[in-house]
């Protein structure tokens, strides 16, 4: 009978070895796995973070493992190449950092053997991911196991698979479970014992066969439901000879049907299911993608008292223990490889085995219903080798998996009219208007002009979001990384994206603050702060509540911006979210009166004199916060951008004058502005003409048409001179953004 022996106690490890040591190396540091090398100098800023090889050690003692006629090591998560050695000797490599594999060490394992595995994270032109906006953390960051089988045996070898997969039919009030093994060493006389479980373990279904496929059927079949009714079956095989078993595999399952309908969205089991949920990374402040169950546990939690109906999981696959869970729960979840940014020709076969091994592990999860092909990847353009490999990876995930679709992340730079989104089933864009540029309220009408484009191709949104770390304001601007222009931001985003049924899916950028070692935004530099619960999950921002409001069933009530306590107004706004139909507001005892709110949220003018307790009272439910009048504004709430040349509050604003805070779209109304950005344009591209294009021109590698030029206009002035100097290694200097601003600060601002 197989057994497995968790193998993550005591490895010895070392970034400082040049070679794979011949003895147990007794002065290598001593770690447990799941272990990351990256936990923190990956999560701190500079862009710095160790990226090479490092080294773990064990002694394998044959007698201390079960009797066995075949050991296989297998390893869930090693960042982002590995080989192993086994006394010496290179029994396997392996490419992917996100994903199981598997080495057969019985030919060389001895009585008492040296287990060597050197994990390698350094950039390279063949292993995906090499270019994205997230830390790539080295490390044997999943479990470690030893298998140990008899000769015959389920497949351990193809892929890193379970060694069964089953395809339920919905036939009916029935199903039709199709279950396919593998078996390695299959011998004469053998038999294979095939059994469905119902939830409570009752047998519902079973035959034994020779046969390595066997089709069962099921009456009366519950479904799998989403979040509403998340029913599991478990399938399990059982390899017999002689009468006993020497082998088994087993699997939960999901019997559900889907489509995906271009007007009216995500239908399951023949209803209308809208998928309307959040992004997730897997790593965590101070361990990296090192994860335990309990995290997972965590995360899921958190995910599912927002509201969520699905999640993308991002950009690469996770943790089948985390797939467990959602199948669980009842989560909808969009699957992925790493192909991301930037297409590397050299780096095809790593996203073919990525994805074999993607489809292959995850197979059985009722949850997954779409393989992402790639992420932002024709943000330089789409050429004819990146067209062919996601016609490659297209047909592979068709010809592997008959009952799932196929969909792609497209950027916002990507031409609705661009041959790669006909490719996969569905699309989704990531965009980012009211943030990285554009006004929140394109947002909507950009999908309309989509879907009117391609009435017949489904479109979502895989990413959208903005930034927010401990900083306020009563005035909320546009790249002010307050928790109040977040909470605006998100605000206007929930009404345009979930109010269009058309849109297959939305994913919020995303559900935690993670690890981009790259970044230096908001004060706090080496993360990505979109996330509505903070890197450590201890804070739950503002816009985490206006989903909970939108999305979900369980009564609350929640007074926002309780971190911005000192305020200068006389009368300041006060905004409660609420699932509730009503919200009455108290302060100092008083009642401020009763609200209803079709759209969650609840928005009260409230006098601000000395020092006022507020509680917000919704059916049973209740929040306190305080405020208080100062007379001048708390700097403590402000961000003051450290290295920034010149920040947003220091700019002269004459009244109706345009300024460096002005939006470009503003400038360019007056002939003036125009003007002077022609001067300026000329000056940045070089003192030419620029490379003329369909009537467009190219810049920092993007086609500037209209759809471009719609964005940039939301920029402010100085927001997007602070992106051109950064994108184009330009450097402004305080005098010249100064200099302009008095420019601009002599033109009245457009009617």
């Amino acid at each position: 009978m197989r057994q497995i022996v968790n193998f993550n106690a005591n490895w010895a490890f070392s970034k400082e070895a040049a070679a794979v040591p011949a003895a147990l190396p007794t002065d290598w540091e001593s770690v447990q796995l799941p272990h990351s090398w990256n936990a923190v100098d990956g999560q701190d800023g500079g862009n710095d973070y160790y990226r090479g090889t490092a080294y773990y050690a064990k002694t394998i003692v044959k007698a201390d493992l079960p009797a066995a006629d075949r050991w296989y090591l297998e390893l869930q998560g090693a960042n982002s190449s590995a080989d192993v050695y086994l006394d010496g000797k290179k029994l396997a490599h392996h490419d992917g950092g996100y994903s199981t594999w598997r080495v057969d060490l019985t030919a060389d394992l001895k009585a008492e053997s040296l287990l060597v595995i050197a994990v390698d994270n350094a950039p390279n032109e063949t292993v995906y991911p090499q270019m994205a906006d997230f830390t790539f953390y080295g490390g044997i960051y999943r479990d470690v196991s030893i298998i140990c089988v008899k000769e015959s045996h389920f497949d351990l070898d193809y892929f890193g698979g379970p060694g069964l997969a089953v395809t339920p039919e919905i036939e009916g009030k029935d199903a039709k479970v199709t279950i396919q093994t593998w078996v390695t060493n299959q011998k004469p006389g053998q038999t294979l014992r095939y059994t469905i479980c119902a939830k409570c373990g009752r047998e519902v279904a079973a035959v034994e066969s020779a046969d390595t496929k066997a089709v069962l059927e099921i009456k009366d079949v519950h479904l799998w439901h989403g979040r509403k009714d998340p029913y599991l079956y478990t399938a399990k095989v059982e390899l017999v000879e002689g009468g006993n078993v020497i082998d088994h595999v087993s699997a939960r399952f999901g019997c559900r049907t889907f489509k995906i309908d271009p007007n009216n969205g995500f239908i399951l089991n023949g209803e209308e299911y809208p998928l309307r949920g959040v992004s997730r990374h897997q790593d965590r402040w101070g361990i990296g993608n090192a994860l335990l169950p309990e995290h997972h546990e965590e995360d899921i939690d958190l995910i599912c008292e927002v509201g969520a109906t699905t999640i993308r999981l991002a950009h690469y696959q996770h943790a089948q223990y985390f797939y467990d869970l959602c199948d669980e729960r009842g989560l909808v979840l969009w699957a992925e490889i790493p192909y991301i940014s930037k297409h590397m020709p050299t780096g095809r076969e790593n996203t073919i085995s990525q994805m074999k091994e993607l489809v292959t592990q995850n197979y059985n999860h009722p949850s997954i219903v779409v393989w992402g092909l790639s992420n932002e990847i024709s943000i330089g353009g789409s050429t004819e080798d990146l067209l062919e490999n996601h016609r490659i990876l297209n047909n592979l995930c068709h010809e592997m998996d008959k009952t799932r679709l196929t969909t792609i992340a497209a950027v916002s730079m990507c031409k609705m009219d661009d041959p790669y989104l006909q490719i996969p089933d569905v699309v989704s864009y990531n965009h980012y208007f009211g943030w990285y540029g554009g006004d929140t309220d394109m947002n909507g009408p950009w999908f309309d002009k989509f879907h009117a484009m391609h009435p017949n191709l489904p479109i979502g949104c895989s990413e959208y979001g903005c930034e927010a770390l401990n900083w306020h304001t009563s005035d909320p601007r546009q790249g002010d990384y307050t928790e109040e222009y977040q909470s605006y931001y998100h605000e206007e985003l929930i009404k345009q994206l979930f109010t269009r049924k058309y849109m297959w899916a939305t994913h919020v950028w995303n559900m935690f603050d993670f690890g981009a070692d790259a970044r230096a935004e908001g004060g706090e530099n080496g993360q990505n702060h979109k996330g509505l619960v903070t890197f450590d999950r201890k804070y739950k921002k503002d816009s985490f509540y206006a989903y909970k409001a939108w999305l979900s069933d369980d009564p609350f009530v929640h007074l926002t911006s309780k971190r911005y306590i000192d305020r200068v107004e006389d009368v300041t706004k006060v905004t409660v979210y609420s699932n509730q139909p009503e919200v009455e507001l108290f302060a100092n005892g008083v009642s401020l009166g009763k609200k209803t709110a079709k759209d969650h949220f609840f928005r009260f003018d409230v006098q601000n004199v000395g020092e006022t307790k507020l509680v917000a009272v919704a059916g049973e439910c209740r929040d306190e916060s305080v405020i208080r009048k100062v007379d001048t504004f708390n700097e403590a709430y402000r961000l003051v951008e450290k290295g920034t040349i010149l920040n947003w509050f220091d700019v002269v604003e004459p009244a109706g004058r345009l300024s460096l805070n002005s939006k470009m779209g503003d400038v360019l109304k007056t002939f003036r502005g125009k003007l002077i950005f022609m001067g300026l344009m000329k000056k940045v591209m070089g003192g030419k003409k620029g490379e003329k294009k369909k009537g467009g021109m190219k810049a920092m590698g993007f086609e500037i048409n209209a759809d471009m030029m719609s964005m940039m206009n939301g920029f402010t002035v100085l927001r997007l001179f602070t992106l051109m100097g950064g994108m184009m290694n330009m450097n402004f200097t305080k005098e010249d953004l100064l200099n302009l601003n008095k420019k601009l600060n002599r033109i009245r601002k457009p009617r």
